[in-house]
């Protein structure tokens, strides 16, 4: 054999291509109706002008011959990092310097790639639910087991349900590696500080790694949730963290992310920050220079203001689906510092029962929960990446939806 069986145990009906399979077949046979995305997790807002601005820049640098840029540093151009370490992390008063901050092509690439760093016999542990690339990647590297048509034989889960507030219990047995994402995708909730150091506490105690991902950490308003795992002390001895521009100024298009790898991250006795580094030079030849310069406008004061006025946008979206859900008597998580929303489905629906009923009869597309795990089953996830006229629409028709319901 010399192809990788582990690919060919992971399930072959990825989530988001299940959804858009069902909408296709509904959408040949109703062609009359108009749909409703409240599902897949892509903006819709156009670019910032400043990020437009820049991009038109880097291309017209590209035409001369003094300033064109060909490869360039596998890590990233000094001025994005050393923008992302001010803006992110200086603002924080969290010191991450320049030199501990890679730039990628989304935080999907480089969430799923970070596996490589640690062996295969490493045991992994995720929340459940989960966003599916954590889970996925280790599979095809075939660190946790088998699939038994529920869940991998050898991957714990952290169960997240109305039971513990969505929020992970410390893992049941030992692991190496965690997988953290705050705010969560799906669930939309958030850990607190307390929730946070509890986990980096036991992440020193046990030398495990935290993955902490904060794609979303644009969305959360207020000073008592921490955007940064770096705020804790100490997590930078034992977390590395993921970033991305996709949510925060709409560059799921055009694809920039970054990774901070902490100098004071060690494990047997290797720095992770360098081993990434070899991973990188040696896979990846770099963010295109055009779409470093795109990333770096978001930090210019025109490009923050831009920038966080579709934030807000998509969260008056996400309350008003919040709100809809709760005015029918649905308790739901997420839509307050995050563009999701997460519920538990009505009349006791398992996820796909509802979203089939969803589509059919109020011809909105959502997410089921199941996709994402085990412990969603019969939970069901809503995106506010709409425009605000779709949305108002969606809300309408999931009220009367729901109301027919009882």
């Amino acid at each position: 054999m010399i192809t990788n069986q582990h690919f060919g145990e992971i399930p072959q009906s990825y989530l988001f291509s299940e959804v858009a399979e069902r909408v296709r077949r509904f959408e040949t046979q109703h062609p009359e109706a108009r749909v409703l995305r409240l599902g897949i997790g892509d903006v819709t807002r156009p670019l910032a002008p400043a990020v437009v601005e820049a991009l038109h820049r880097a291309v017209d640098e590209q035409a001369a011959a003094a300033s064109f840029q060909g490869y360039g540093p596998e890590a990233g151009y000094g001025f994005l990092r050393e923008a992302i370490a001010a803006g992110e992390y200086a603002a924080l008063g969290v010191d991450v310097s320049a030199d501990e901050i890679f730039i990628g092509d989304g935080s999907k690439s480089d969430s799923a790639n970070i596996q490589e760093l640690f062996s295969e016999t490493a045991r992994v542990a995720v929340t459940d639910p989960v966003y599916p690339v954590y889970v996925d990647s280790n599979a095809m590297a075939g660190r946790i087991g088998s699939f038994d048509g529920e869940r991998w034989t050898g991957l714990t889960y952290m169960p997240c349900d109305d039971t513990n507030e969505y929020r992970p219990a410390l893992p049941a047995k030992p692991v190496e590696l965690i997988y953290l994402c705050s705010p969560n995708n799906p669930t939309g909730t958030t850990l607190s500080r307390d929730d946070l150091t509890k986990w980096v506490e036991y992440a020193r105690e046990t030398g495990a790694v935290i993955l902490f991902d904060v794609a979303y950490r644009a969305f959360i308003t207020g000073d008592d949730v921490p955007r940064s795992i770096y705020e804790i002390e100490g997590a930078d001895e034992v977390a590395i963290e993921f970033g991305s521009f996709s949510k925060t100024a709409g560059f799921t298009g055009l694809r920039c992310s970054w990774t901070v790898v902490p100098r004071n991250l060690r494990r047997d006795g290797v720095s992770l920050n360098a081993m990434w580094l070899r991973r990188q030079s040696t896979k990846f030849n770099g963010t295109p220079y055009i779409v470093q310069r795109a990333a770096e406008a978001t930090y210019g004061a025109a490009g923050r203001a831009q920038v966080q006025a579709d934030v807000e946008y998509y969260l008056a979206n996400a309350r008003l689906i919040r709100e809809t859900l709760e005015a029918a008597g649905v308790a739901a998580v997420g839509g307050e510092h995050s563009p999701y929303v997460w519920f538990r489905c009505p009349r006791g629906m398992d996820s796909w029962e509802f979203f089939d009923a969803l589509l059919e009869r109020a011809q909105i597309v959502g997410t089921p929960g199941v996709g994402f795990g085990p412990t969603g089953a019969g939970h069901f996830r809503l995106s506010a990446f709409n425009t605000a006229e779709a949305t108002q629409e969606a809300a309408g028709r999931l009220a009367s939806f729901l109301a027919t319901l009882g």
